[in-house]
């Protein structure tokens, strides 16, 4: 069995036999199953009738748990973008019900940035959908190959990341 990375590998070391291929190997498989997962994760949105920095953002509160609330700040750093993003974010997922600004009764000019009952349904439903999607894409793998993938790419994940001092 020969996938388009098999292809592009083999020309090279046709072309290029003093160079070590692995990295090409593991990495461009990556990339193009990204490109996969990308466009599964647009459909199961769609479905739904959400785009992925909505999800990002519900599945931000979803995860934090009853009442299903976070300060703006703390947003932020679970979705990565900045200030004036996450504003005009909220601001959008306000207009569409998803969620609701309430003042913070610990910081009187803080907000807080609660999830709605409907905006829960729709990041539930969505997130339903997102891994029916993931499954299929990972179907040719057994339950023992796919923990054994995960394994080995939280070890690379992990070796990535910044250490924290």
């Amino acid at each position: 069995m020969q996938d388009e990375v098999d292809r592009l590998v083999g020309a090279w070391r046709r072309e290029r036999p003093d160079l070590d291929l692995g990295p090409m190997e593991v990495l461009s498989r990556v990339s193009r199953l990204s490109r996969h997962l990308d466009v599964a994760r647009r459909a199961a949105f769609a479905e739904h009738g959400i785009e992925q920095w909505e999800f990002d953002v519900l599945a931000a509160l979803r995860r934090a748990g009853p009442p299903y609330q976070l300060s703006p700040g703390r947003l932020l750093r679970e979705t990565l973008v900045t200030s004036g993003t996450m504003t005009n974010r909220v601001d959008r997922l306000v207009a569409r019900a998803f969620v609701e600004r309430l003042p913070d009764p610990r910081d009187r000019r803080g907000v807080l940035v609660r999830l709605t009952d409907r905006g829960r349904e729709t990041v539930d439903g969505a997130l339903s959908g997102l891994l029916e999607h993931e499954r299929r894409l990972l179907s040719a793998l057994s339950p023992e190959e796919l923990r054994e993938l995960a394994g080995l790419m939280r070890r690379l994940a992990v070796s990535l990341e910044p250490t924290s001092d």
